[in-house]
């Protein structure tokens, strides 16, 4: 089945969330506002607009039981968006909660808890604010886990037991660690990260192979491996019990979003614009393919192989590499440069989600990117990669 592509902005995507039966899509269109979206047949037409942060929205969840919406932010606050009747029309709009998040730098990435009555605010204040709801004062409250956090926290994933929290950060690790808080959580049975679970516990800490800042983190379904993907152009699985970590190399420019389609397969993408699937189990992972399978590819004049990653498929990347390792030039001296890209997204894919899925597997996933188009993949449709990078080379 061919992907289904909605251009919704000029402007770059910087984040989305669907609703539960993603008939709605709540996305941020690189400014401080979110809008809520509604399908109607092959388009997305604008709802309404969330219009309460005063600058850049980094991160959107939007959580499919309690229908709530968290949005973060570089002006240091988080706003928890509920449905309630207008006092006047009785019509119902989107209405935000204040977050105390107690945080003097941006807030980077959001994501709800498995039970939503939690949520983790990763920040650049070297800081992730988990927030639960204090009734009495009708407002979310936040309590910080920080050591041993060295540098700005780029992204969080929740373990399904909804205590445990993965982080990404810029000081080139990844974490596990325990967001157990007494009041909410009830004491979780034992995992294969640990036992004893008090609030801010190191259950895991690993570095990227070759000391890129961790873009991305993830765990499986079942939360025993976990994924993160870091600007060094790697990506890897950690199996805590051994401890066991794969590593996988690639030849193409950074990850810098992924999720877990299955307890043995991954799909993540980044600065190259097409989804990568990796498959794998404890004895091993690999790169499979991509979901970007576009025809053009094998007829661009860039004298790529087919399987060449999108960004190195440029016409004018071509020409320099041609240049700098062959001492070739194009007729006359002149550059001829094709600037459309191979891949149908057509800038960096800034995030992946999951989008459908039946008996616990994600069957589609959802990218948005900064070229301001949604692209919606079966995750079945997996292309293999050939002729990665045709006769060059880059040592």
């Amino acid at each position: 089945m061919a992907p289904q592509v909605f251009p919704l902005s000029q402007a770059p995507v910087t984040a989305h969330a669907f609703n539960v039966d993603r008939s709605q899509l709540c996305v941020s269109l690189n400014n401080n506002d979110a809008q809520i979206l509604s399908r109607k047949g092959s388009e997305w037409v604008l709802n309404e607009t969330l219009a309460e942060h005063d600058k850049l929205i980094t991160s959107i969840d939007w959580a499919p039981n309690s229908n709530r919406i968290v949005t973060a932010s570089q002006d240091r606050n988080a706003y928890v968006w509920e449905q309630k009747p207008d006092p006047e029309t009785g019509k119902l709009v989107w209405k935000p909660t204040l977050v105390l998040l107690r945080i003097n730098r941006a807030a980077t990435h959001v994501r709800w808890s498995p039970k939503e009555d939690k949520f983790a605010v990763a920040s650049g204040a070297r800081a992730i604010a988990i927030c639960s709801f204090d009734e009495e004062n009708n407002w979310w409250v936040a309590k910080q886990l920080k050591k041993p956090i060295r540098s700005t926290v780029l992204s969080v994933d929740w373990h399904p037991n909804n205590v445990l929290l993965a982080a990404g950060s810029a000081d080139l690790k990844a974490r596990v660690f325990s967001a157990y808080i007494k009041e909410v959580d009830e004491r979780p049975a034992p995992t294969v990260w640990g036992s004893k679970l008090p609030f801010n516990t190191i259950c895991g800490e690993y570095s990227s192979p070759s000391g890129g800042w961790v873009h991305t983190v993830g765990f499986s379904p079942s939360g025993d491996a976990l994924a993160f993907a870091s600007h060094d152009s790697t990506i890897s699985i950690v199996y805590p019990t051994g401890p066991t970590i794969y590593s996988i190399r690639l030849p193409s420019l950074p990850l810098v979003s992924l999720t877990w389609t299955s307890e043995s397969a991954i799909v993540a993408a980044g600065h190259d614009c097409r989804p990568l699937v990796f498959t794998g189990t404890e004895q091993g992972w690999r790169e499979s393919g991509t979901l970007d399978d576009s025809k053009s590819s094998s007829s661009s004049g860039s004298g790529f192989g087919a399987g060449t990653p999108g960004r190195l498929k440029l016409g004018a990347f071509a020409t320099f590499q041609n240049a700098d390792s062959r001492g070739q030039s194009s007729p006359g001296g002149v550059a001829q440069s094709d600037t459309k890209l191979s891949t149908i997204h057509q800038n960096t894919i800034t995030s992946v989600r999951p989008y459908e899925g039946v008996n616990g597997e994600v069957t589609k996933v959802s990218t948005t990117g900064v070229d301001g188009t949604l692209v919606i993949w079966d995750t079945n449709e997996v292309s293999a990669i050939t002729a990665r990078l045709g006769a060059t080379s880059f040592a």
